[in-house]
């Protein structure tokens, strides 16, 4: 039987301590699928895990694998799993503390992860995940979002600000937006309007919406003030230190920290296997392959917008 193989890492670091090599999947433990990985999808905190600037989160137990979301089939499953059976098609991802996505299998919790729907490719399946199940989390359930009311997505054109506006267009929202210049047309095209440049002037649109989500870190919060109706709500997808405290203060700002709730999952699951949650691929990489990609997207950015996939082989 042919090893099994996974990206790792034996130290936290940069790019430079990232490995592809054999491992062994741990045994299943109660609530646990063994999932054999068809694609797994980059995102930003990949980068930022691997950094160790979760530690306090993650530990110091190495080897450390990296990647969180993944499409593939069901392999294996531990004692107390009902919902989900040998051969089913799934999407999903694995709690901070374990990764392992970028990997021939992967060991997830049954509870982060759902049935694929079958018009929906194993690669765009991958892309949804953490970006989609953050930006619901940010419009419903702590924005509590309402047909008719009006939202501000700042950096509408990243993972989570493009999930953000077509979630919120789906939830019958009207959404304005920021991204860069040349993003503009783009924007326009998802259904953001209007739509601003990151150096814009908040006054322009001073006391216009019911909630304004913060996606990236160049929004500063008294900007996302001036911009709230009276009543209305900030959230930030950003948990530093600051933001946090912040949080925990009487006001509408808050911070969102994504949990791994099955039913938003399977909404997020849901909506793009009918099309309303699209999320573009970039660039498609065989895992032997991927320890450059990742790297070059980690130090020079992804020249056109859109995922990084990983497939096996």
């Amino acid at each position: 039987m042919e090893a099994m193989k996974r990206i790792q890492y034996h130290q936290y670091g940069g790019p430079e301590v990232m490995r592809l090599e054999a491992f062994e999947p741990a045994p299943l433990g109660a609530g646990e699928v063994l999932v054999r990985v068809r694609a797994a999808a980059v995102n930003p905190m990949d980068f930022g895990i691997r950094a160790g600037r979760m530690k306090h989160v993650t530990g110091r137990r190495f080897p450390r694998a990296m990647g969180y979301d993944f499409a593939g089939v069901v392999e294996a499953v531990g004692d107390g799993v009902t919902r989900l059976h040998v051969g089913d098609e799934v999407l999903g991802g694995t709690p901070i503390k374990s990764a392992g996505a970028f990997a021939d299998v992967v060991v997830a919790q049954e509870k982060g992860v759902v049935n694929k729907p079958e018009n929906l490719s194993f690669e765009d399946a991958a892309a949804v995940p953490t970006v989609g199940i953050t930006a619901l989390q940010s419009l419903i359930t702590k924005g509590r979002l309402q047909p008719g009311e009006s939202v501000f997505v700042h950096s509408c054109l990243g993972g989570v600000g493009r999930s953000a506006v077509q979630i919120a267009l789906a939830h019958q929202a009207t959404v304005a937006g920021s991204c860069r210049d040349n993003g503009r047309s783009e924007a326009r095209d998802l259904g953001v309007d209007p739509v601003v440049g990151f150096g814009f002037d908040p006054a322009s649109l001073a006391r216009r919406f019911d909630l304004v989500l913060i996606t990236a870190g160049t929004l500063p919060v008294k900007a996302a003030r001036t911009m709230l109706k009276p009543g209305g709500r900030i959230v930030s997808v950003l948990p530093t230190p600051s933001n946090l405290a912040r949080s925990v203060l009487p006001g509408p700002f808050h911070v969102l920290i994504a949990q791994p709730v099955t039913e938003d999952l399977e909404e997020v699951a849901r909506a793009a296997g009918q099309g309303s949650l699209r999320l573009p691929i970039a660039r498609t990489v065989p895992l032997s392959q991927a320890i450059p990609a990742l790297t070059e997207l980690e130090r020079n950015g992804t020249a056109k917008r859109g995922k990084l996939i990983i497939t096996p082989g």
